[in-house]
């Protein structure tokens, strides 16, 4: 079996593929813009994040007074600090 005018197969075949990438360059991207304060949030966020979650000195400190039998527990102290970040005045 012989097969005539095959470029003419390989013209349409090309002239399709120009079509299709015609078609994606048609249609805009979407954009993303950040005003100042989300970019500034975005920042402190991050630094946050870098933060070690436990102040391992403070937990050496509180253990090693412990261990000692000198650590005291200041009630007074503690109901100021939660009062404190509760902003309970505030609300109030």
């Amino acid at each position: 079996m012989k097969i005539n005018r095959v470029d003419k197969i390989f013209q349409v075949y090309e002239n399709q593929q120009v079509k299709k990438v015609g078609l994606k360059n048609k249609y805009k991207r979407d954009e993303l813009n950040l005003s100042d304060k989300a970019v500034e949030y975005q920042n402190t966020f991050n630094k946050i994040k870098e933060l070690p979650d436990i102040r391992e000195n403070k937990v050496k400190e509180i253990k090693d007074s412990i261990r000692t039998g000198t650590y005291k527990i200041d009630g007074r102290k503690i109901v100021d600090k939660m009062f404190e970040r509760a902003n309970f005045d505030t609300k109030v």
